[in-house]
């Protein structure tokens, strides 16, 4: 059974007026922007300054009026329903911008405020555990550390139980330990059955945390797929085999192949997937009555994959 889409995206466009001395100049940061994001997935949104990303979630929240386009939540419309799209959806922010006087019960009670959420309606109690700042809910918002800033972050865009929940690199400028744990939280909110779209330039982790991934350069959708997929765009493969003995594999007139070095008990060798087999080199090595201790390969990484569409 296919998943309900809750975010579709058709033709959006962003484009901004400068006028300069010179001359006027229209900058576009989104040229006909096509997304379709499906119920309780995690999407990454990747790429590099500059590309969209940040527009892209402004116009969402409503910071930002789009040129052009369609933009539909849940199947409500921006442009009819703006407060419905508003209420489907959270927004953690990158910067950390917490009023330090303000304990995190009292800014989740606010935030609840504002989205009108009646008193006995509110989940402050819950939403604090979830992020697990139950013990500090009447602490100065100063007193916490930065981690528990991020998740209070990130509690202040759950208290009107959004649907959609967007992540604006969540995790720059943090320390492995505490990208860790916000990782935690998030895949817990995911399996809660909150959607969840995150931008970061850690391509590790969005290896690592999405079902499927977007990539934007300079406004433009440049490629759009499941993170496996994108995988297997990767050409070459890397692999180390350990011997007991030297070999030669200059003899053979193998297609692709490439020896990046060769020591008494270990070769290193790379080709191309779609040329060369790994069973081809094991025959080899057979054939030679050499026995192969270990094999370490690398098929390379999402690193691999944005360099090259960036790049193209």
């Amino acid at each position: 059974m296919d998943k309900k889409s809750v975010l579709y995206i058709k033709n959006l466009n962003k484009t901004y007026s400068i006028n300069s001395s010179k001359s006027p100049n229209n900058v576009h940061a989104l040229k006909n922007l096509n997304l379709d994001v499906k119920q309780g997935e995690i999407f990454g949104l990747l790429g590099p300054n500059g590309a969209g990303k940040s527009t892209f979630i402004n116009i969402l929240s409503g910071i930002t009026i789009k040129t052009s386009g369609k933009v539909t939540v849940w199947g409500f419309d921006l442009d009819v329903n703006p407060r419905q799209v508003r209420a489907s959806i959270g927004i953690v922010p990158q910067e950390v911008n917490l009023d330090p006087f303000f304990s995190p019960r009292k800014l989740l009670e606010l935030q609840a405020g504002m989205y009108g959420i009646k008193k006995k309606d509110r989940i402050t109690d819950t939403v604090l555990k979830l992020v697990s700042l139950e013990n500090e809910g009447d602490s100065y918002a100063r007193s916490l550390s930065g981690g528990m800033k991020r998740r209070l972050l990130m509690a202040k865009a759950l208290v009107h139980q959004p649907s959609i929940l967007f992540l604006d690199e969540p995790t720059a400028g943090v320390d492995i330990n505490l990208r860790k744990n916000l990782w935690d939280s998030v895949k817990l909110l995911n399996k809660l059955g909150v959607t969840v779209i995150l931008t970061t330039h850690y391509l590790e982790e969005a290896e690592q945390m999405c079902d499927r991934i977007g990539i934007l350069t300079k406004g433009s959708l440049v490629a759009l797929d499941s993170t496996q997929n994108l995988l297997s765009r990767i050409k070459t493969k890397k692999v180390i085999f350990k011997i007991d003995s030297p070999i030669n594999l200059k003899n053979y007139s193998l297609k692709s192949l490439k020896i990046i070095y060769n020591n008494k008990n270990e070769i290193c060798v790379s080709y191309e997937k779609n040329a060369l087999t790994m069973n081809e080199l094991i025959e080899i090595f057979n054939k030679e009555k050499i026995k192969i201790i270990d094999i370490s390969s690398d098929d390379g990484d999402l690193e691999d994959v944005f360099i090259n569409i960036t790049k193209n």
